[in-house]
Protein backbone atom coordinates (compact mmCIF):
# COMPACT_ATOMS: atom_id res chain seq x y z
CA UNK A 1 0.00 0.00 0.00
CA UNK A 2 1.60 3.42 -0.72
CA UNK A 3 2.92 5.32 1.65
CA UNK A 4 0.44 7.99 3.33
CA UNK A 5 1.01 11.68 1.94
CA UNK A 6 1.32 14.79 4.15
CA UNK A 7 -2.06 16.01 3.28
CA UNK A 8 -4.14 12.92 3.46
CA UNK A 9 -3.81 9.53 5.37
CA UNK A 10 -5.87 6.15 3.57
CA UNK A 11 -7.70 4.44 6.44
CA UNK A 12 -8.49 0.85 6.31
CA UNK A 13 -11.83 -0.27 6.11
CA UNK A 14 -13.30 -2.31 9.09
CA UNK A 15 -15.12 -5.54 8.79
CA UNK A 16 -18.85 -4.62 8.31
CA UNK A 17 -21.28 -6.36 11.19
CA UNK A 18 -23.14 -9.58 9.84
CA UNK A 19 -26.59 -8.26 8.28
CA UNK A 20 -29.50 -8.08 10.42
CA UNK A 21 -32.15 -10.24 8.79
CA UNK A 22 -34.98 -7.24 6.89
CA UNK A 23 -37.87 -6.34 9.24
CA UNK A 24 -41.33 -8.47 8.37
CA UNK A 25 -43.77 -5.53 6.36
CA UNK A 26 -46.58 -4.63 7.73
CA UNK A 27 -49.82 -5.79 6.96
CA UNK A 28 -50.77 -4.43 3.99
CA UNK A 29 -47.83 -2.82 2.74
CA UNK A 30 -45.86 -3.71 -0.29
CA UNK A 31 -43.61 -6.49 -0.40
CA UNK A 32 -40.30 -6.28 -1.56
CA UNK A 33 -40.00 -7.39 -5.34
CA UNK A 34 -37.94 -10.87 -5.53
CA UNK A 35 -35.02 -10.92 -7.34
CA UNK A 36 -35.30 -12.36 -10.93
CA UNK A 37 -33.19 -14.82 -12.44
CA UNK A 38 -32.81 -12.56 -15.31
CA UNK A 39 -31.42 -10.10 -13.14
CA UNK A 40 -29.48 -12.06 -10.98
CA UNK A 41 -27.54 -13.17 -14.06
CA UNK A 42 -27.11 -9.58 -14.76
CA UNK A 43 -25.59 -9.22 -11.84
CA UNK A 44 -23.21 -12.17 -12.17
CA UNK A 45 -21.97 -10.63 -15.66
CA UNK A 46 -21.35 -7.24 -14.34
CA UNK A 47 -18.85 -8.94 -11.43
CA UNK A 48 -17.18 -10.65 -14.33
CA UNK A 49 -16.75 -7.33 -15.64
CA UNK A 50 -15.15 -5.65 -12.79
CA UNK A 51 -12.77 -8.67 -12.39
CA UNK A 52 -11.25 -8.83 -15.80
CA UNK A 53 -11.40 -4.46 -16.31
CA UNK A 54 -13.27 -5.05 -20.04
CA UNK A 55 -14.41 -2.39 -21.61
CA UNK A 56 -17.86 -1.28 -21.05
CA UNK A 57 -17.45 -1.86 -17.61
CA UNK A 58 -19.48 1.52 -16.87
CA UNK A 59 -22.27 1.02 -19.38
CA UNK A 60 -22.99 -2.23 -17.71
CA UNK A 61 -23.19 -0.85 -14.28
CA UNK A 62 -25.06 2.40 -15.13
CA UNK A 63 -27.40 -0.23 -16.88
CA UNK A 64 -27.93 -3.03 -14.12
CA UNK A 65 -28.50 0.44 -11.37
CA UNK A 66 -31.41 1.40 -13.78
CA UNK A 67 -33.03 -1.97 -13.95
CA UNK A 68 -32.39 -2.33 -10.30
CA UNK A 69 -34.49 0.99 -9.79
CA UNK A 70 -37.48 -0.49 -12.09
CA UNK A 71 -37.57 -3.76 -9.46
CA UNK A 72 -37.41 -0.96 -6.19
CA UNK A 73 -40.70 0.71 -7.39
CA UNK A 74 -42.46 0.30 -4.40
CA UNK A 75 -39.60 2.78 -3.03
CA UNK A 76 -40.59 5.14 -4.57
CA UNK A 77 -43.99 4.63 -4.51
CA UNK A 78 -44.15 4.77 -1.05
CA UNK A 79 -41.37 7.96 -0.75
CA UNK A 80 -43.76 10.43 -2.94
CA UNK A 81 -47.01 9.01 -0.77
CA UNK A 82 -47.33 12.84 0.45
CA UNK A 83 -47.14 14.50 -2.91
CA UNK A 84 -49.83 12.13 -4.48
CA UNK A 85 -52.14 13.06 -1.64
CA UNK A 86 -51.80 16.11 -3.06
CA UNK A 87 -52.41 15.43 -6.19
CA UNK A 88 -55.80 13.31 -5.72
CA UNK A 89 -58.13 15.51 -6.57
CA UNK A 90 -56.46 14.74 -10.42
CA UNK A 91 -58.36 11.29 -9.70
CA UNK A 92 -62.37 13.09 -9.74
CA UNK A 93 -61.08 15.80 -12.35
CA UNK A 94 -60.31 13.53 -14.72
CA UNK A 95 -63.77 11.31 -14.11
CA UNK A 96 -66.39 14.05 -13.60
CA UNK A 97 -65.62 16.57 -15.85
CA UNK A 98 -67.82 17.92 -18.51
CA UNK A 99 -67.40 20.12 -21.66
CA UNK A 100 -69.35 23.25 -19.94
CA UNK A 101 -66.68 23.07 -17.15
CA UNK A 102 -63.24 22.26 -19.06
CA UNK A 103 -62.17 25.98 -18.16
CA UNK A 104 -63.61 25.78 -14.09
CA UNK A 105 -61.88 21.86 -14.03
CA UNK A 106 -58.32 22.97 -15.81
CA UNK A 107 -58.44 25.66 -13.65
CA UNK A 108 -58.66 23.41 -10.35
CA UNK A 109 -55.77 20.81 -11.75
CA UNK A 110 -53.68 23.76 -12.55
CA UNK A 111 -53.98 24.73 -9.32
CA UNK A 112 -53.07 20.99 -7.74
CA UNK A 113 -49.76 21.16 -9.68
CA UNK A 114 -48.82 23.92 -8.64
CA UNK A 115 -49.25 22.59 -4.79
CA UNK A 116 -46.86 20.14 -5.37
CA UNK A 117 -44.50 22.42 -6.83
CA UNK A 118 -44.61 21.99 -10.37
CA UNK A 119 -44.35 25.62 -10.62
CA UNK A 120 -46.21 28.25 -12.99
CA UNK A 121 -44.14 27.47 -16.19
CA UNK A 122 -44.49 23.83 -16.18
CA UNK A 123 -48.74 23.81 -14.92
CA UNK A 124 -49.60 25.94 -17.30
CA UNK A 125 -47.46 23.99 -20.14
CA UNK A 126 -49.44 20.56 -18.72
CA UNK A 127 -52.51 22.33 -18.64
CA UNK A 128 -52.24 23.69 -21.96
CA UNK A 129 -51.67 20.48 -23.53
CA UNK A 130 -54.53 18.59 -21.73
CA UNK A 131 -56.74 21.38 -23.56
CA UNK A 132 -55.49 20.86 -26.59
CA UNK A 133 -56.74 16.94 -26.57
CA UNK A 134 -59.64 18.27 -25.18
CA UNK A 135 -60.19 20.32 -28.14
CA UNK A 136 -58.85 17.15 -30.28
CA UNK A 137 -61.59 15.31 -28.61
CA UNK A 138 -59.00 12.86 -27.55
CA UNK A 139 -60.23 12.82 -23.78
CA UNK A 140 -63.50 11.33 -22.51
CA UNK A 141 -65.86 13.74 -20.49
CA UNK A 142 -67.93 12.14 -17.57
CA UNK A 143 -70.94 11.64 -19.31
CA UNK A 144 -68.93 9.41 -22.08
CA UNK A 145 -67.51 7.45 -19.00
CA UNK A 146 -71.11 6.83 -18.08
CA UNK A 147 -72.41 5.62 -20.95
CA UNK A 148 -69.49 3.55 -21.80
CA UNK A 149 -70.08 1.83 -18.09
CA UNK A 150 -74.00 1.26 -19.11
CA UNK A 151 -72.48 -1.13 -21.53
CA UNK A 152 -70.33 -3.39 -19.47
CA UNK A 153 -72.12 -6.49 -18.67
CA UNK A 154 -70.83 -7.00 -15.06
CA UNK A 155 -73.42 -5.36 -12.89
CA UNK A 156 -70.79 -5.43 -10.09
CA UNK A 157 -68.40 -3.05 -12.21
CA UNK A 158 -71.06 -0.88 -12.97
CA UNK A 159 -72.15 -0.22 -9.56
CA UNK A 160 -68.50 0.60 -8.30
CA UNK A 161 -67.34 2.44 -11.41
CA UNK A 162 -66.70 6.17 -9.45
CA UNK A 163 -65.77 3.59 -6.22
CA UNK A 164 -61.72 3.28 -7.04
CA UNK A 165 -60.86 0.85 -4.24
CA UNK A 166 -62.50 -2.27 -5.82
CA UNK A 167 -63.29 -0.70 -9.60
CA UNK A 168 -58.89 0.22 -10.39
CA UNK A 169 -58.92 -2.11 -13.66
CA UNK A 170 -62.65 -0.66 -14.74
CA UNK A 171 -61.19 3.29 -14.01
CA UNK A 172 -57.95 2.40 -16.25
CA UNK A 173 -59.81 0.75 -18.62
CA UNK A 174 -62.39 3.46 -19.15
CA UNK A 175 -60.22 6.77 -18.67
CA UNK A 176 -57.10 5.46 -19.98
CA UNK A 177 -56.99 8.12 -22.58
CA UNK A 178 -57.51 10.71 -19.89
CA UNK A 179 -54.67 9.62 -17.38
CA UNK A 180 -52.29 8.75 -20.47
CA UNK A 181 -52.57 12.32 -21.50
CA UNK A 182 -51.19 13.82 -18.32
CA UNK A 183 -49.06 11.39 -17.49
CA UNK A 184 -47.43 11.65 -21.26
CA UNK A 185 -47.30 15.34 -20.91
CA UNK A 186 -45.34 14.86 -17.38
CA UNK A 187 -43.13 12.31 -19.42
CA UNK A 188 -42.18 14.50 -22.17
CA UNK A 189 -41.05 17.30 -19.66
CA UNK A 190 -38.77 15.20 -18.20
CA UNK A 191 -36.84 13.23 -20.77
CA UNK A 192 -37.16 15.73 -23.86
CA UNK A 193 -34.28 17.71 -21.36
CA UNK A 194 -32.97 14.87 -18.74
CA UNK A 195 -32.69 11.99 -20.49
CA UNK A 196 -29.19 10.85 -19.58
CA UNK A 197 -30.09 9.84 -15.98
CA UNK A 198 -27.56 6.74 -16.13
CA UNK A 199 -24.21 7.76 -14.49
CA UNK A 200 -22.08 8.12 -16.87
CA UNK A 201 -18.71 6.85 -16.10
CA UNK A 202 -17.09 7.00 -18.89
CA UNK A 203 -14.34 3.88 -20.03
CA UNK A 204 -10.97 4.59 -17.80
CA UNK A 205 -10.89 3.53 -14.13
CA UNK A 206 -10.94 4.71 -11.67
CA UNK A 207 -14.07 7.29 -12.41
CA UNK A 208 -14.45 10.16 -10.45
CA UNK A 209 -18.03 11.56 -8.95
CA UNK A 210 -17.76 14.69 -7.17
CA UNK A 211 -20.59 15.50 -4.89
CA UNK A 212 -21.37 18.82 -4.26
CA UNK A 213 -24.12 20.95 -2.84
CA UNK A 214 -25.31 23.72 0.09
CA UNK A 215 -24.67 22.95 3.90
CA UNK A 216 -27.67 20.58 5.07
CA UNK A 217 -29.16 19.17 2.20
CA UNK A 218 -27.92 15.08 3.00
CA UNK A 219 -24.71 16.03 0.73
CA UNK A 220 -22.19 13.18 2.95
CA UNK A 221 -25.21 10.93 3.86
CA UNK A 222 -25.70 10.77 0.08
CA UNK A 223 -22.66 9.68 -0.64
CA UNK A 224 -22.49 7.14 1.45
CA UNK A 225 -25.29 5.41 0.20
CA UNK A 226 -24.72 5.76 -3.24
CA UNK A 227 -21.29 4.06 -1.76
CA UNK A 228 -23.37 1.16 -0.78
CA UNK A 229 -25.68 0.89 -4.14
CA UNK A 230 -22.00 0.33 -5.67
CA UNK A 231 -20.59 -1.80 -3.33
CA UNK A 232 -23.45 -4.30 -3.67
CA UNK A 233 -22.91 -4.48 -7.25
CA UNK A 234 -19.26 -5.69 -6.57
CA UNK A 235 -17.98 -2.11 -7.34
CA UNK A 236 -14.07 -1.23 -5.60
CA UNK A 237 -14.85 2.01 -4.06
CA UNK A 238 -12.48 4.48 -2.77
CA UNK A 239 -14.53 7.39 -0.64
CA UNK A 240 -12.41 10.69 -0.56
CA UNK A 241 -13.16 13.27 2.33
CA UNK A 242 -13.00 16.47 0.44
CA UNK A 243 -15.28 18.11 3.53
CA UNK A 244 -12.13 20.02 5.75
CA UNK A 245 -14.53 22.62 6.94
CA UNK A 246 -16.84 20.96 9.25
CA UNK A 247 -15.44 19.16 12.17
CA UNK A 248 -17.40 16.31 11.88
CA UNK A 249 -17.58 15.66 8.43
CA UNK A 250 -14.69 12.92 8.03
CA UNK A 251 -16.04 11.07 11.05
CA UNK A 252 -19.61 11.23 9.07
CA UNK A 253 -17.77 9.64 5.63
CA UNK A 254 -15.55 7.19 7.84
CA UNK A 255 -18.64 5.83 9.20
CA UNK A 256 -19.92 5.35 5.76
CA UNK A 257 -16.92 3.51 4.88
CA UNK A 258 -17.00 0.82 7.60
CA UNK A 259 -20.35 0.21 6.69
CA UNK A 260 -19.99 -0.24 3.17
CA UNK A 261 -16.64 -1.83 2.98
CA UNK A 262 -14.87 0.86 1.32
CA UNK A 263 -11.38 2.38 1.77
CA UNK A 264 -11.27 6.05 2.42
CA UNK A 265 -8.79 9.15 2.02
CA UNK A 266 -9.12 11.47 4.99
CA UNK A 267 -6.84 15.06 5.58
CA UNK A 268 -4.04 15.14 7.47
CA UNK A 269 -4.28 18.07 9.63
CA UNK A 270 -5.97 21.07 10.30
CA UNK A 271 -4.24 22.88 7.33
CA UNK A 272 -5.11 20.51 4.73
CA UNK A 273 -6.76 21.51 1.57
CA UNK A 274 -9.39 19.94 -0.13
CA UNK A 275 -8.17 19.77 -3.44
CA UNK A 276 -4.80 18.21 -2.13
CA UNK A 277 -7.29 15.26 -0.66
CA UNK A 278 -8.98 15.10 -3.49
CA UNK A 279 -5.98 15.02 -5.95
CA UNK A 280 -4.15 12.55 -3.70
CA UNK A 281 -7.51 10.16 -3.30
CA UNK A 282 -7.64 9.92 -7.18
CA UNK A 283 -4.17 9.17 -7.31
CA UNK A 284 -4.41 6.53 -5.46
CA UNK A 285 -7.61 4.86 -6.75
CA UNK A 286 -5.92 4.85 -10.19
CA UNK A 287 -2.53 3.38 -8.49
CA UNK A 288 -4.31 0.62 -6.02
CA UNK A 289 -7.14 -0.32 -9.14
CA UNK A 290 -10.70 1.07 -7.43
CA UNK A 291 -12.97 1.34 -10.12
CA UNK A 292 -14.57 4.57 -8.56
CA UNK A 293 -13.22 7.00 -6.43
CA UNK A 294 -16.69 9.00 -4.88
CA UNK A 295 -15.07 13.18 -3.31
CA UNK A 296 -16.91 14.70 -0.95
CA UNK A 297 -16.70 18.28 -0.82
CA UNK A 298 -17.19 20.84 1.78
CA UNK A 299 -21.10 22.37 1.92
CA UNK A 300 -21.52 26.06 1.16
CA UNK A 301 -24.09 28.44 0.07
CA UNK A 302 -24.16 29.10 -3.53
CA UNK A 303 -24.09 32.79 -2.92
CA UNK A 304 -20.19 32.70 -0.96
CA UNK A 305 -18.62 33.09 -4.48
CA UNK A 306 -14.98 32.63 -2.50
CA UNK A 307 -16.10 29.03 -1.53
CA UNK A 308 -17.69 27.88 -4.45
CA UNK A 309 -14.50 29.12 -6.83
CA UNK A 310 -12.64 26.64 -4.33
CA UNK A 311 -15.09 23.88 -6.21
CA UNK A 312 -13.25 25.16 -9.66
CA UNK A 313 -10.15 24.52 -7.56
CA UNK A 314 -10.93 20.68 -6.46
CA UNK A 315 -12.50 20.12 -10.28
CA UNK A 316 -9.06 20.70 -11.84
CA UNK A 317 -6.95 18.90 -8.91
CA UNK A 318 -8.84 15.89 -10.20
CA UNK A 319 -8.49 16.65 -13.93
CA UNK A 320 -4.41 16.80 -13.43
CA UNK A 321 -4.22 13.59 -12.36
CA UNK A 322 -6.98 11.97 -14.89
CA UNK A 323 -7.75 13.67 -17.73
CA UNK A 324 -11.56 14.34 -18.26
CA UNK A 325 -12.08 13.87 -14.97
CA UNK A 326 -14.23 14.00 -12.59
CA UNK A 327 -16.71 11.91 -14.85
CA UNK A 328 -19.38 13.03 -12.82
CA UNK A 329 -20.23 16.29 -10.81
CA UNK A 330 -23.71 15.72 -8.89
CA UNK A 331 -25.19 18.55 -7.38
CA UNK A 332 -27.46 17.28 -4.13
CA UNK A 333 -30.78 19.48 -3.50
CA UNK A 334 -33.11 19.15 -0.56
CA UNK A 335 -36.68 18.35 -2.05
CA UNK A 336 -38.33 19.96 1.05
CA UNK A 337 -37.37 23.72 -0.17
CA UNK A 338 -39.16 23.14 -3.48
CA UNK A 339 -38.94 25.58 -6.18
CA UNK A 340 -36.56 27.48 -4.21
CA UNK A 341 -33.74 24.92 -5.39
CA UNK A 342 -33.68 26.62 -8.33
CA UNK A 343 -31.49 29.51 -8.10
CA UNK A 344 -29.10 27.20 -5.84
CA UNK A 345 -29.12 24.78 -8.86
CA UNK A 346 -28.44 27.74 -11.41
CA UNK A 347 -25.92 29.30 -9.11
CA UNK A 348 -23.38 25.66 -8.91
CA UNK A 349 -24.12 24.97 -12.58
CA UNK A 350 -22.74 28.14 -14.23
CA UNK A 351 -19.86 27.75 -11.58
CA UNK A 352 -18.67 23.79 -11.71
CA UNK A 353 -20.77 22.40 -14.43
CA UNK A 354 -23.28 20.16 -12.56
CA UNK A 355 -23.83 17.15 -14.71
CA UNK A 356 -27.05 15.14 -12.44
CA UNK A 357 -29.18 16.27 -9.09
CA UNK A 358 -29.46 14.10 -6.43
CA UNK A 359 -33.07 15.45 -4.88
CA UNK A 360 -33.28 14.33 -1.41
CA UNK A 361 -35.40 14.30 1.54
CA UNK A 362 -38.71 14.00 -1.33
CA UNK A 363 -40.75 11.83 1.45
CA UNK A 364 -40.94 14.31 3.93
CA UNK A 365 -42.24 16.77 1.28
CA UNK A 366 -45.39 16.94 -1.03
CA UNK A 367 -43.42 19.18 -3.52
CA UNK A 368 -42.76 16.16 -5.78
CA UNK A 369 -43.25 18.23 -8.68
CA UNK A 370 -40.05 20.51 -8.39
CA UNK A 371 -38.49 17.03 -10.07
CA UNK A 372 -40.04 18.23 -13.45
CA UNK A 373 -39.82 21.92 -12.82
CA UNK A 374 -35.64 21.89 -12.27
CA UNK A 375 -35.22 19.23 -15.26
CA UNK A 376 -37.13 21.02 -17.30
CA UNK A 377 -35.75 24.63 -16.18
CA UNK A 378 -31.80 23.55 -16.53
CA UNK A 379 -31.81 20.32 -18.76
CA UNK A 380 -30.20 18.91 -16.36
CA UNK A 381 -31.23 15.05 -15.42
CA UNK A 382 -31.94 14.00 -12.18
CA UNK A 383 -29.59 10.55 -11.43
CA UNK A 384 -31.24 10.32 -7.90
CA UNK A 385 -34.00 10.50 -5.53
CA UNK A 386 -33.70 10.29 -1.73
CA UNK A 387 -37.51 9.03 -0.76
CA UNK A 388 -36.53 7.76 2.96
CA UNK A 389 -33.54 7.32 5.96
CA UNK A 390 -32.80 3.65 4.92
CA UNK A 391 -29.44 2.89 3.57
CA UNK A 392 -31.09 1.45 0.29
CA UNK A 393 -33.79 4.44 0.11
CA UNK A 394 -31.47 6.55 -2.48
CA UNK A 395 -33.06 5.37 -5.30
CA UNK A 396 -31.82 6.04 -9.06
CA UNK A 397 -34.48 8.32 -11.05
CA UNK A 398 -36.96 6.76 -13.44
CA UNK A 399 -38.97 8.62 -15.05
CA UNK A 400 -41.60 6.84 -15.84
CA UNK A 401 -41.69 5.43 -12.45
CA UNK A 402 -41.64 8.71 -10.90
CA UNK A 403 -44.78 9.57 -12.93
CA UNK A 404 -46.54 6.55 -11.84
CA UNK A 405 -45.71 7.53 -8.19
CA UNK A 406 -47.03 10.60 -7.89
CA UNK A 407 -50.15 10.49 -9.24
CA UNK A 408 -52.76 8.67 -7.65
Amino acid sequence: MAAASSSSRLVPFLSPPPPTPPAKPPSGAFLPLRRTTAAAAAAARFRCAAASGQTGFFTRLGRLIKEKAKSDVEKLFSGFSKTRENLAVVDELLLYWNLADTDRVLDELEEALLVSDFGPKISIKIVDSLRDDILAGKLKSGSEIKVAASKLRSPELISAKFQFGRSRTYYYGICYHNWDALKRCVLELLTNKGSKTELQLGFRKPAVIMVVGVNGGGKTTSLGKLAHRLKKEGVKVLLAAGDTFRAAASEQLEIWAERTGSEIVVAEGEKAKAPSVLSQAVKRGKEQGYDVVLCDTSGRLHTNYSLMEELVSCKKAVAKVIPGAPNEILLVLDGTTGLNMLQQAREFNDVVGVTGFILTKLDGSARGGCVVSVVDELGIPVKFVGVGEGVDDLQPFDAEAFVNAIFP
